[in-house]
């Protein structure tokens, strides 16, 4: 398996990554156009200092990757960090590599420093979001139910609706995605 550096060195930055989406374009844009920085120039000041790269593992259909991308790049900007994005499904290896309790969870988000070594990671969701999806998933019938494929689906649409538009949502993502690139800074 190549480097996570050489996955890096090939990717695309988050802004064309997001300008080339198809699947849910509009509420990537929608979080990152309405999301507010917090006024943090404590944090965005010690990100410039330590001089650290960020390779995004996404795919464009997720919920998740689409409102946490947004809310990476508004960080991204701010910070003036490059951020490059590898489709999940065409680099397998490397997905498998980051597992998420045996699953290739998306988006995930492997934090490099200047020799293009791994030095933390984060992904695929903040604490309260993963609460706050389990607790949805354990109202859904079982697999075998005949309603499953169908209310699988409309729970789908109300996340993706919930992510592109729950400001409090995206704040979790912000808060839990600092705290992890502070322990790497």
């Amino acid at each position: 398996m190549p480097k996570e550096q050489q996955y890096f060195e090939h990717g695309i930055d988050l802004a064309t990554y997001m300008s080339n989406m198809s699947t849910l374009k509009n509420d990537s844009y929608r979080v990152y156009n309405a999301f507010d920085l917090p006024q943090d120039p404590e944090f965005i000041e010690a990100i410039k200092r330590a001089n650290i790269h960020i390779l995004v593992i996404t795919e464009d259909w997720c919920g998740d990757a689409m409102m946490s991308n947004g809310i990476l790049r508004n960080i991204a900007d701010a910070a003036d960090i490059d951020v490059r994005c590898v489709i999940r499904d065409q680099h397998i290896e490397l997905i498998d590599a980051y597992l998420t309790n045996g699953s290739r969870s998306i988006p995930l988000y492997l934090f490099l420093n200047e020799a293009g070594e791994v030095i933390g990671k984060w992904g695929p969701r903040a604490p309260e979001l993963q609460a706050f999806v389990m607790a949805k998933w354990a109202l859904l019938p079982p697999k075998t139910h005949d309603d499953f494929s169908m209310r699988q689906r409309e729970l789908f649409m109300t996340l993706s609706e919930e992510y592109a538009s729950n400001e409090q949502f995206w704040q979790y993502v912000y808060d839990d995605l600092r705290t992890a690139l502070m322990k790497v800074l």
